[in-house]
């Protein structure tokens, strides 16, 4: 298992916190971030999750600044997990022209298989795999219960 998230920032938000993470992700070999929305149950015993997938241009911070679905998350006893959309940072590659639907931001959670894309962007292993597997390692969620729910085409972030 990968070390602890390291935590960046953090809010209070309707009896929970707002928190915001970067790790160093193995399958996508570079540093991800996410944010986590912890309900005021989870204080005292594990709770199921919801992972936000964003849509293209959106990061880690888009749902939790604009969708206020805290306030039902903390009635429910539901913690939120949103992630960056694509990975980022020296090294990882991006579109040549710059172009917002491609490459860095892109928002497609798939494995990619051609170079030079190959080694950095596996964000359906990350979303599936890693991100699932550190949540549950470092956060106090229920095992089994958890939903992905997402928007299309940066929907968040107009």
């Amino acid at each position: 298992m990968s070390h602890p998230p390291r935590l960046l920032n953090q809010h209070a938000c309707f009896g929970g916190t707002v928190e915001f993470y970067q790790h160093a992700s193995e399958t996508c070999q570079c540093d991800m971030r996410f944010a986590v929305y912890s309900p005021p149950q989870a204080k005292l015993q594990p709770v199921p999750v919801l992972y936000y997938l964003a849509g293209l241009t959106c990061t880690e911070e888009t749902f939790m600044i604009k969708a206020g679905a805290q306030r039902y998350a903390a009635e429910q006893g539901l913690m939120l997990v949103s992630l960056d959309t694509s990975p980022r940072g020296a090294g990882v590659p991006d579109d040549e022209a710059g172009a917002w639907d491609f490459g860095l931001g892109a928002g497609f959670y798939v494995n990619a298989t051609a170079s030079p894309w190959a080694q950095h962007y596996h964000l359906y292993d990350y979303v599936v795999e890693e991100l699932p597997a550190l949540v549950a390692a470092h956060f106090p969620v229920q095992p089994i219960d958890r939903a992905f729910l997402g928007t299309q085409w940066g929907d968040m972030g107009r």
